[in-house]
C-alpha cells in the first residue's frame, strides 16, 4: 500500500496571495532535486513535478547529479529569480547555512523535503516534510532481533550504508545500531557506502564477500543497493534470501519485486510521494499561515506475502 499522506493542521493566517499579488498569481517554487541516482528519486521528482502541475504551481526544477556544489548553485540562481518559494533535498546535512541565510534574507520561505540540514539556526527553513530516517533504521533491525532469536553463534552482517554524510544515511545507520543492540550475537562485520545506487551495492558488495567468508545478513540502505547486492551475491554462487538474507529501506517496485520472489528477505516502506504535500505546504507558508516545523510521512514495512499482495497496485 502506498503511504498516505498526512493531514496538515496549520492555524491562523487568512487567504492572501503570495507574495502580496493578486489572487490569481502563479507561485513560482525553484525546486533543488539530489540526483536520479535510484528509483526511489525518480519516482520522488514524478511526484513533485506532477504535483506542482496539478496544484498550479511553476515548478523551475534542477538535479544536482548527487553534488553539494550544484545544488548551493541552483538555490543562489532561485534567489536571484525571485521566485516565491525554495524546496531542495539536501544532498547532505552540513553545509547550508551561508546560502539559506541569503535566501532569508530575500524573504523567500525555504521547505526541506525528505532530507534535513544539520544546522543550530531552525529560522532558515519554515519546515521539514519528510521520513524518520531514525525509525527506518530501527524497523529494519527490529525484524533482523526477531528473525535471530532461534540462530546459534554470531550472526555477521554487512552494511551497505547510503550516501556519506546525508541524513538518510546517518540516521538509517543509527536506528539499526540501536535496535540490534538487543541481542549481542547480532555483529555488523563490514559497512561501507554504496552511494544509493545498484552499481555501488553491487561494488560494496563483491569487496564485502571476497574480504568476508561467513556473510549472515546484509543491511542495504535503500532498495537499489541491495539489488546491486543481489547481482554480486548470484555471481559469487550463493542464494540471495536464503544463504545471505537482505534487509532493505524503501519499497519501490524492482525492490518489491525482488522481496516477493523471495530474493529481499524484508523491506521497511520510504514513500518517495511528497508533491501533494510539498505544494500545500508552499500554498500555507505563502498565505502567512503556521505550518508544523516537522511533518512525518506515513510508512509501512513489508515481508515477502505483504509485498505480493501489494505489488499490482504499487505506484513506484
Amino acid at each position: 500500500m502506498a503511504a498516505s499522506a498526512l493531514a496538515l493542521t496549520a492555524c491562523g493566517g487568512g487567504t492572501q496571495a503570495a507574495s502580496g499579488g493578486g489572487a490569481d498569481k502563479k507561485i513560482v517554487m525553484g525546486f533543488a532535486q539530489v540526483g536520479a541516482e535510484s528509483g526511489w528519486r525518480t519516482a520522488n521528482t514524478k511526484s513533485v513535478q506532477e504535483s506542482a502541475k496539478t496544484a498550479g504551481v511553476d515548478l523551475k526544477f534542477s538535479d544536482a547529479q548527487q553534488k553539494q556544489e550544484n545544488q548551493i548553485k541552483a538555490i543562489r540562481s532561485y534567489i536571484q529569480q525571485k521566485v516565491d518559494v525554495i524546496a531542495f533535498s539536501p544532498v547532505v546535512e552540513s553545509g547550508w547555512d551561508t546560502v539559506l541565510k541569503e535566501a532569508k534574507d530575500a524573504k523567500i520561505p525555504v521547505i526541506l523535503t525528505d532530507r534535513a540540514v544539520d544546522s543550530a539556526d531552525k529560522s532558515l527553513y519554515k519546515t521539514f516534510l519528510g521520513s524518520d530516517f531514525v525509525l527506518e533504521g530501527k524497523k529494519a533491525g527490529e525484524w533482523l532481533v526477531g528473525d535471530s532469536k532461534s540462530a546459534s553463534g554470531t550472526v555477521n552482517i554487512v552494511e551497505i550504508q547510503g550516501t556519506t554524510g546525508s541524513a538518510p544515511a546517518n540516521d538509517r545507520k543509527q536506528g539499526f545500531e540501536e535496535a540490534i543492540k538487543a541481542d549481542p550475537k547480532l555483529k555488523i562485520i563490514a559497512s561501507q557506502s554504496g552511494d544509493f545506487t545498484r552499481s555501488g551495492g553491487k561494488q560494496v558488495m563483491e569487496a564485502f564477500l571476497k574480504n568476508n567468508p561467513k556473510i549472515d545478513v546484509v543491511f542495504a540502505h535503500n532498495d537499489d543497493e541491495g539489488l546491486g547486492a543481489i547481482e554480486a551475491i548470484e555471481a559469487a554462487g550463493k542464494v540471495p534470501g536464503k544463504d545471505i538474507k537482505i534487509i532493505t529501506i524503501d519499497a519501490v517496485k524492482d525492490g518489491m519485486t525482488a522481496l516477493s520472489a523471495g530474493k529481499i528477505n524484508y523491506i521497511v516502506e520510504c514513500s518517495p510521494l511528497l508533491g501533494t504535500q510539498l505544494m500545500d505546504l508552499a500554498k500555507k507558508v505563502l498565505a502567512g499561515e503556521t505550518v508544523p516545523e516537522r511533518v512525518v510521512t506515513e510508512e509501512t514495512t513489508f515481508t515477502q506475502e505483504q509485498a505480493t499482495k501489494a505489488l499490482p497496485t504499487r505506484q513506484y
